[in-house]
């Protein structure tokens, strides 16, 4: 089995509603998302895929959804505001979670026809999130 791995950075703010602590306050965060392809046989290239490939796939995702937005679950009483403002902001069905975004990167890169294998979302230094399928 090959893979490769290609890390696209981009920030968001978000905040998690009824969480116990600190998270649970309007904050952002400068992430890396870490997407693993990976491949059985290398292709005529003798790769598993073109970084550049993912690269334009991560990022048109995420440049149209998640960087520099503001991220809440839908239910949250601080859109109402945010609309009355102009404010840019995406209403998740589900709060706003490093493990959510994960899987909402990997979704879109297995749709795009890339045999995704994980993303891994690395929320500070030291934290991240990882979403694959079995």
């Amino acid at each position: 089995m090959y893979a490769i791995t290609k890390e696209v950075y981009f920030c968001y703010g978000h905040r998690l509603m009824n969480h116990p602590g600190k998270c649970r306050h309007l904050h952002g965060h400068s992430v890396k998302a870490a997407v693993t392809i990976t491949r059985k046989e290398l292709d005529a290239q003798d790769m598993v895929c073109d970084f550049a490939d993912v690269r334009e796939c991560v990022e048109e995702y995420v440049q149209r959804f998640l960087d520099h937005n503001f991220l809440l679950h839908r239910d949250d009483p601080i859109i109402p505001l945010l609309e009355q403002n102009n404010e840019r902001f995406l209403a998740l069905q589900e709060h706003p979670t490093a493990e959510v975004l994960a899987r909402m990167i990997y979704r879109h890169v297995q749709s795009r026809g890339f045999p995704v294998d994980q993303v891994v979302l690395w929320e500070t230094a030291s934290a991240n999130a990882c979403y694959r399928e079995d």
